[in-house]
């Protein structure tokens, strides 16, 4: 099947984060028996509402638990960690479960340094295109992520994933370590990891670094539609113009991400998403990801104007209703971002009902 899954270990009102990491791998489970082709984990931190704050260790959890689906990050923040830490840690998971295990890495700590630094002068806010229809597809104003990275708390947390005064190599080059590492042309051999079978995925939002290096490298690239829905046809333009084939690829390969519920009737499936919002809220203005909201709890938050402009581009991206309502809007994003496949993240707060938006989804995907 060409959909995967993309799991944030979400923690819903009321429960803990053992309660989440439970739900994630139930839901591998099940996702394994409706027929998804990978599940893949996000890495997130500092954020009350999301437990996948180490995704090797959720990984070996989920692939210790499922028998055939791919498991995997998406991704993994290499500016935190050492590219031999890395492969070791995805090494050790591959030599139990040979065959089955995608290294997705990201460079998301970076970014976020570089749009620090470029943050334009008080009184000139940055120009944004219009938002947009494509060939059916939305493509929204582009969000200014320039004053959340710029948060002191955040800057405070980026302080505290690296060691005190520790540098960050420049991605590509940490990219050609875990290459080496990986294949044995390294001056040093990583045991677990050397001639581990993993699936080396590069992650990104934009046409840059990321789609740049993915390209070049010749390995496969995902874009991300539900984090950055206004650059995603950028990014997959970029990493094809870019693409050089490899050993691993002779032709390029892109998965693409959404948001979506589904339910058996729009209604319920509306109700079911009406806490994403509040959700999106919560991480735009530098709290973290919060635990997420019955819909109840949240039709009692008092939006302003500002607050619905914040989350407006990804709220209106988010595919919401029946399975064939759902399953239509994301032929629409496969065809104009030429996607060979499409990563499906769902949250509601129910976990039942997540499982069941999946399901339906699955059923609807495979009828056609």
């Amino acid at each position: 099947m060409t959909l995967s899954i993309l799991d944030l270990a979400p923690i819903p009102s009321g429960k803990t984060a053992a309660d989440a990491l439970r739900n994630s791998i139930d839901l591998a489970r099940q996702a394994e028996r409706f027929g998804y082709r990978r599940y893949w984990v996000a890495e997130h931190h500092f954020a009350p509402g999301v437990a996948s704050s180490a995704p090797a260790v959720l990984i070996g959890l989920i692939a210790a638990a499922t028998d055939t689906i791919r498991v995997g990050s998406g991704a993994v923040q290499l500016g935190h960690q050492t590219p031999l830490s890395v492969v070791e840690q995805f090494g050790l998971i591959d030599a139990l479960h040979p065959g089955r295990v995608d290294l997705g890495i990201g460079r998301s700590g970076q970014r976020r340094a570089e749009l620090a630094a470029a943050r334009p002068p008080a009184g000139s806010p940055p120009e944004r295109p219009e938002e947009r229809v494509v060939d059916g597809l939305l493509i929204p104003k582009p969000f200014d992520f320039s004053k959340l990275v710029t948060h002191p708390q955040l800057a405070h947390h980026a302080t505290l994933l690296q060691q005190p005064g520790a540098q960050t190599p420049d991605f590509a080059a940490q990219i050609d370590d875990v290459l080496a590492f990986l294949g044995g042309t390294h001056e040093a051999h990583a045991v677990p990891g050397e001639g581990a079978g993993l699936q080396v995925w590069i992650l990104g939002s934009s046409g840059g670094q990321s789609a740049q290096v993915a390209g070049e490298r010749g390995l496969p690239f995902a874009a991300n539609y539900h984090v950055s829905p206004a650059s995603v046809l950028e990014a997959v333009e970029a990493y094809r113009e870019a693409f050089k084939p490899s050993a691993e690829l002779a032709e390029p390969y892109v998965v693409v991400s959404a948001d979506a519920v589904v339910a058996e009737d729009e209604a319920t499936a509306r109700e079911l998403a009406s806490p994403y919002a509040l959700w999106v809220r919560s991480i735009r203005t530098g709290a973290g990801a919060m635990r997420f909201a019955t819909p109840a709890e949240a039709a009692a938050h008092p939006w302003t104007d500002a607050d619905r402009e914040l989350v407006r581009d990804r709220v209106d991206t988010q595919f919401v209703g029946t399975p064939g309502q759902v399953a239509e809007r994301l032929r629409v994003l496969r065809r104009v971002t030429g996607a060979d496949e499409l990563l499906v993240t769902t949250i509601t707060h129910d976990h039942h009902d997540r499982v069941r938006s999946y399901e339906l989804l699955a059923e609807a995907w495979n009828r056609r």
